[in-house]
């Protein structure tokens, strides 16, 4: 067995169990915290009556990735306190599929770089439209627009998708973007709402000191590029403690299975021993 030699032999169990029971309880505790946020953000939109179409609502995801932590580091919880072998091969493998996939979605998100693109740009166009009946969508595509200073998917002129900023519309929002779009000259400067009034049916190079006329995306992928080193930094922090936990969580069960081969061996050996010595009983 692995336990034989090496690291493992030398690993006290003490420490490996310890260890291992205050990971799960880690993950455990912060799955749970994602989905009471997840249910509560739910509980707000519903209540608000927002966008209908749930792979759009953050709320949603929340949710399934807390309810999907919970019950993985629960297992690992479980099969620590109790030694249960089966419920801590389940955390392991949990473990190693989620960092497969983090992997794999990150290699064919590079590979694929252009077709990523063009379908985040499709779904944030789908929010777009109903930007103003939707309060998570609106709330996280207008921080984006005014932390990354961008408008829209791929440009500015993506607003056409939405019926109030639309050219042939006829309300006071018609032919604009809305006023996360605009340039601030001055940092606590008052914002005009109206600033971004009727400027879709004009060029980006008119437009250069009054609103932000690139995409998101490409803002986005720009600030990426300008930080490569706290991205990797982050990386690092997301995959390295699931790495870990799958490393410790295999060296304990490997323990665990070698103690109990040890107790069977030492029951045989006792059977047949009481066996051996067994008195004959006389006819």
């Amino acid at each position: 067995m692995a336990c034989d030699t090496g690291f493992c032999k030398h690993m006290p169990y003490t420490f490996m169990k310890i260890f291992l029971f205050f990971y799960s309880c880690s993950f455990w505790l912060l799955g749970s915290c994602i989905l009471a946020v997840g249910i509560y953000a739910e509980v707000e939109r519903l209540r608000f009556k927002t966008l209908d179409v749930i792979f759009l609502a953050p709320s949603i995801i929340l949710i399934l990735l807390g309810i999907l932590m919970t019950v993985v580091s629960l297992m690992g919880v479980l099969g620590t306190l109790r030694d249960y072998t089966t419920l801590l091969k389940v955390f392991k493998y949990a473990l190693v599929v989620c960092l497969i996939l983090e992997l794999m979605g990150g290699i064919l998100a590079l590979a694929f770089r252009n077709q990523t693109k063009e379908l985040v740009n499709k779904n944030i166009r789908k929010g777009m439209v109903n930007y103003y009946d939707d309060l998570d969508f609106k709330n996280i595509l207008d921080f984006v627009q005014q932390e990354f200073k961008c408008c829209g998917a791929g440009g500015f002129k993506d607003w056409e998708v939405n019926m109030y900023h639309n050219s042939t519309g006829h309300g006071p929002l018609a032919g604009g973007v809305p006023h996360t779009c605009c340039i601030k000259t001055k940092p606590n400067e008052v914002v005009n709402t109206m600033c971004g009034y009727k400027l879709l049916d004009k060029v980006s190079y008119e437009l250069l000191s009054v609103i932000h006329t690139r995409g998101c995306t490409d803002a986005f992928l720009t600030w990426v590029k300008d930080n490569y080193k706290k991205i990797a930094v982050l990386l690092l922090v997301i995959l390295l403690p699931q790495f870990l936990g799958v490393i410790v969580s295999h060296l304990y069960i490997d323990r665990i299975e070698v103690y109990m081969e040890k107790q069977e061996d030492m029951h045989a050996e006792a059977l047949k021993w009481s066996q051996w010595y067994m008195p004959v009983k006389k006819r």
